[in-house]
């Protein structure tokens, strides 16, 4: 009884064990997702930035169409 106690009781010890690590590794993977997800959010607002710095230019400068190239 006390061998089937102490087999159960170590059991459960490996259990926990390989719960905690398993925790770490996904705490590891959700930080390095927000990571990821910050550089994005600037990569956004930047993009966005620039977008509407060229629209900005579009409107005061016309069409693209309506310019002639440079070569005439």
């Amino acid at each position: 009884m006390k061998t089937d106690t102490n087999a159960a009781l170590v059991e459960l010890e490996s259990q926990v064990a390989f719960q905690e690590h398993t925790i770490e590794q996904l705490n590891e993977a959700l930080i390095n997702q927000q990571q990821q997800l910050d550089v994005l959010r600037l990569e956004l607002r930047m993009l966005r930035e620039k977008f509407g710095d060229l629209e900005d230019r579009v409107e005061h400068s016309g069409s693209p169409k309506d310019e002639k190239p440079p070569h005439y």
